[in-house]
């Protein structure tokens, strides 16, 4: 069992006091009286603190934080990449790259000129496996992973997942043993629940930043395929270029997901990061490891959520929800048991839909209300080669359709 310090059961209590004070507050009113504000009024005597002051309370935050960044920081590494500009795609996957510097009276060739990207990454375990994102080190010529007392390590990529942005790099540990964060349960987390990250941004290595679990089950798209990750993480802990690959961690200092992407339109934090679940990396790293690649389940459609107004225009039952097929890949699996994409197209109010296309409502007696819902079934519970039974509605007609998989292609 972890200790729980006094400060922090400090600020349970706080919070608990709180909650049964605007509780009692909003059921004070007497009847027939006014009231001008909805508000509750607390004063001193009616917060009973324990002979907590407000310095303690903050104080209780700030070791808590502190202790999350002591216990994890020497786990944490800063990962420098560089590559051949010549090997370099259009759209770079380094988060923060910048070349050598370069005589600017001799142009730079192939071969004597290189750009250097960096992320983060941190201790799978202790046997030389550091995790990071796949975009950070994707084509990499040399990777170098550097803890925070300095130690520099040549790194090897041993693996990589771009549908889920995860990759694992292998140390030698007769220089040092890695010391492994412990990974907690993604599927617990809820809104509201206090994160950190900590991270190398713009190249400020080992920085702590905090923040909220901002939502739950967000679906984005990897930015290194064409396919989804599911489940994500949405937190407006800082994250800027430099924190990809590092650990977003909970209050008790275990990693709960691996920092991936934000939205911004100036390229710095905007209070919008994602990270991958760790609960994604479980089903993931092992098998990066012991083979090198990660192989999904491909069921070959795309498609949309059937929504209220899908619903309407494609004469379903009020009420129904599920995914919309849209397009089915030629000779996929979904072609090849049957599937039908859509046949026509309807713009309404500007928003253009494609319809008549089958409608899935339950995946092995799953019930499914989302294409969110087809893509984590698919990801947690199924391989290449299973078989699957749809449920599905066409021309109004309810159907069961069996599916064998096939393996995701790559790009």
């Amino acid at each position: 069992m972890r200790f729980i310090s006094r400060w922090t059961l400090a600020v349970i209590f706080v919070m608990t006091v709180l909650v049964v004070a605007v509780a009692c507050g909003s059921g004070s009113e007497q009847a027939g009286s006014e009231r001008t504000s909805t508000a509750p009024s607390f004063t001193q005597e009616s917060l009973d603190l324990g002979g907590l002051t407000a310095d303690d309370i903050v104080a209780a935050q700030e070791q808590v934080l502190n202790r999350v960044y002591q216990t994890t920081v020497p786990s944490v590494a800063h990962i420098r990449v560089t590559q051949r500009l010549d090997q370099q795609p259009q759209d770079s996957p380094f988060e923060f790259p910048f070349p050598f510097d370069q005589d600017p009276d001799t142009p730079p060739t192939p071969d004597g000129f290189f750009e250097r990207g960096e992320g983060s990454g941190f201790a799978w375990d202790d046997q030389g496996h550091i995790v990071t994102n796949y975009h950070v080190i994707v084509n990499a010529d040399t990777v170098t992973g550097v803890l925070a007392d300095g130690t520099e390590l040549e790194a090897q990529v041993l693996g990589g997942d771009p549908d889920s942005d995860l990759a694992v790099l292998g140390v030698s540990t007769a220089k040092v043993v890695l010391q492994p964060i412990p990974l907690g349960d993604s599927d617990d987390l809820q809104v509201g629940q206090m994160v950190s990250a900590i991270g190398n941004p713009f190249g400020q290595e080992f920085t702590l930043t905090s923040g909220i679990v901002s939502a739950l089950g967000r679906t984005i798209r990897s930015g290194n395929s064409l396919f989804s990750i599911p489940e994500v993480i949405q937190t407006d802990a800082a994250i800027n270029p430099g924190n990809s690959g590092g650990p977003l961690l909970d209050r008790q200092g275990q990693v709960i997901g691996i920092n991936t992407q934000i939205i911004t339109r100036s390229g710095s934090n905007a209070g919008v990061g994602f990270a991958v679940p760790i609960n994604t990396a479980k089903q993931v790293i092992p098998v990066l490891i012991e083979e090198g690649r990660y192989e999904y389940a491909w069921l070959g459609i795309s498609g949309n959520d059937v929504d209220a107004e899908v619903a309407e225009l494609m004469d379903l039952p009020e009420g129904t929800r599920g995914a919309l097929v849209v397009e089915v890949t030629n000779d996929g699996p979904a072609d090849e048991a049957g599937l039908v994409g859509g046949d026509q197209t309807v713009t309404v109010r500007g928003r253009s839909f494609r319809l008549g296309g089958d409608v899935i409502v339950g995946i092995d007696g799953i019930l499914v209300e989302s294409l969110d819902d087809v893509i984590l079934y698919l990801n947690r519970n199924t391989r290449p080669d299973d078989e699957i039974v749809l449920d599905i509605i066409r021309n109004n007609n309810s159907l069961q359709v069996t599916v064998k998989l096939g393996t995701r292609p790559t790009l």
